[in-house]
């Protein structure tokens, strides 16, 4: 079983939970940071939410460097946006949970993040126009319940779910997007 077999898909009621604050940064939440990031890599995935690796806990692993550069993963625990624009971008996500597809989502376009790094030093981060900026947003929806597919109109989200259905059936796999049979 490799490491990107640990991600949980798609309809998992676990990705409509909301998870927990965590309260210390220990042994255990460093190796579950560890895990998820082999994960995330495996995969070749640029963020994961700790729901997708089925632990409904407040902490997300991202890297919009890697595989183009050196791994920079950024450890991000009881992450919460604290400032967001008004203006939205549309942005073609993908999803770990959801291989095989993607879909645009409009977000906002500027976002500040706060959080507690491994060390227990609380960190901002601050992204605008880029895959950064969605990332956040998009793995800090994951800790609330939130997937990509809620974003879309009821109409739509039934058209990319009977999508993501025939991606599944065709084989497709975490990490994989606009999947042809």
């Amino acid at each position: 079983m490799n490491a990107a077999d640990d991600i949980v898909l798609s309809p998992d009621p676990r990705l409509r939970e909301k998870c927990r604050p965590i309260e210390a940064i220990d042994d255990e939440i460093r190796e579950l940071a560890a895990r998820m990031l082999d994960d995330m890599y495996a995969a070749e995935g640029v963020g994961l939410a700790a729901p997708q690796v089925g632990v409904l806990k407040r902490i997300v692993v991202i890297d919009v460097d890697y595989p183009s550069a050196d791994p920079n993963p950024y450890v991000l625990i009881n992450p919460e946006i604290v400032e967001a624009s008004e203006e939205t971008v549309p942005f073609d996500e993908g999803c770990l949970s959801f291989p095989g597809i993607s879909v645009s989502i409009e977000r906002p376009r500027h976002v500040v993040v706060q959080a507690e790094n491994l060390e227990g030093d609380l960190m901002q981060y601050e992204a605008a126009d880029n895959l950064l900026a969605v990332c956040l947003q998009h793995e800090i929806d994951h800790l609330n319940g939130i997937t990509m597919v809620d974003h879309l109109s009821p109409v739509e989200r039934i058209r990319v779910l009977g999508e993501y259905e025939r991606a599944l059936a065709a084989g497709a796999k975490p990490g994989e997007t606009d999947f042809a049979s």
